[in-house]
């Protein structure tokens, strides 16, 4: 995927810019949030919306927590690039913001952690990872490429409960939200949740104040948060007040949790849409084009279940490669922060089948 990638700092502290072709459907730059708790580093973020000049929406997306906190320093937010070319195409300005204590935002150490799992605060988590959110719409208001005039908000996971805890305590022009798979606290799967009740209880707290309309989606097959898990969630937090359109999603992949994902974007993108129009927020009638798909040769050796695979490989986010053996082994990572992490972990995860791998592609190029 090309982008336009311009200097656009307006008081942000500019990660990365480089210059791209002015044909190129959207514009896309990483660069960092000068919050001051997170100081002197600021908060990593990746804004993507359409590349004709003007005042776009905005859409803050807020990505989870992986169940092990070494794997936090190694998130990107390149990793939500396509979540967030589907709000661009819908004609938003689309920024994934990386908390603190993810990726590379301030010093790797989060302030949104809940505790003992034997004695979990989910409602201080909660507010402190909605605090960096609220604070950073506020920097982010002076970008003259954003109108926040009205803004909607979007998470999954650690940052679904985010999402919703933003929702009870709002920037002023935030108009509606969306969690999917929202929640934190889970060790293994749902059966294996770091004091259930408290996390409850959490959805009823920031229910009794919220009061901006919210999707919430959860799949029949969340290895997180189940199905009867989600329903209380949603009891707890409607009983103080809270608006809610609840989707119950059908069995998605191997893990339901997954679902706000590229793989999903058949599935999920309808549901949106469907949000928004009921709450007047359609901005296009019809979404732009999606950008090209990288122009790759399918590697001959691939099995039925490779080529499969490939092509998830092609619609996932970068940093990325794809491994392959003569026999037709493979292994492929992505959403990577180094195209150096992701050519490791592809190649080990081959390995795992045959001695003789190599690295094909890396992101969406041949390798060299």
């Amino acid at each position: 995927m090309r982008f336009t990638r311009v200097v656009l700092a307006a008081g942000l502290l500019v990660a990365l810019a480089a210059p791209g072709r002015a044909a190129e459907p959207y514009f896309q730059e990483e660069f960092r949030v000068p919050l001051l708790a997170a100081a002197p580093r600021g908060l990593e973020a990746l804004i993507v919306r359409p590349a004709e000049p003007g005042r776009y929406p905005l859409a803050l997306l807020s990505h989870g927590s992986p169940r092990s906190p070494a794997d936090r320093p190694n998130m990107t937010p390149l990793a939500m690039l396509p979540q967030a070319i589907e709000f661009a195409r819908r004609g938003w300005a689309a920024v994934v913001l990386m908390r603190r204590g993810y990726g590379g935002s301030s010093d790797n150490k989060s302030v949104e952690d809940f505790g003992r799992c034997a004695n979990p605060d989910y409602t201080a988590a909660g507010s402190a990872a909605a605090a960096d959110l609220k604070e950073s719409v506020a920097l982010l208001g002076r970008r003259p490429d954003v109108d926040f005039t009205r803004m909607i908000a979007v998470g999954v996971s650690a940052g679904g409960l985010a999402t919703v805890a933003l929702t009870a305590d709002p920037p002023p022009d935030l108009v509606a939200a969306i969690s999917f798979a929202g929640g934190r606290g889970s060790v293994r799967d749902d059966a294996e949740l770091c004091g259930q009740d408290r996390l409850i209880e959490a959805f009823g707290h920031f229910g009794k104040k919220s009061r901006i309309p919210m999707l919430w989606v959860y799949a029949q097959n969340d290895h997180f948060f189940g199905p009867k898990l989600a329903q209380q969630f949603r009891e707890a937090f409607t009983l103080g007040g809270g608006k809610v359109e609840f989707v119950d999603a059908p069995t998605f992949g191997t893990d339901g949790h997954q679902l706000f994902s590229a793989t999903g974007i058949p599935i999920w993108t309808p549901m949106v849409d469907n949000f928004l129009k009921e709450h007047g927020l359609v901005l296009r009638t019809t979404p732009l084009p999606p950008p090209p798909r990288p122009d790759l040769v399918v590697p001959k050796e691939l099995s039925a279940n490779g080529r499969k695979a490939f092509e998830t490989y092609r619609e996932s986010p970068p940093h990325k490669a794809f491994a392959a053996a003569p026999d037709g082994s493979f292994g492929w990572k992505s959403g990577e922060r180094t195209t150096e992490a992701a050519r490791s972990v592809a190649l080990r995860f081959c390995e795992e089948h045959a001695p003789d791998c190599t690295v094909l592609f890396v992101d969406d190029a041949a390798a060299h």
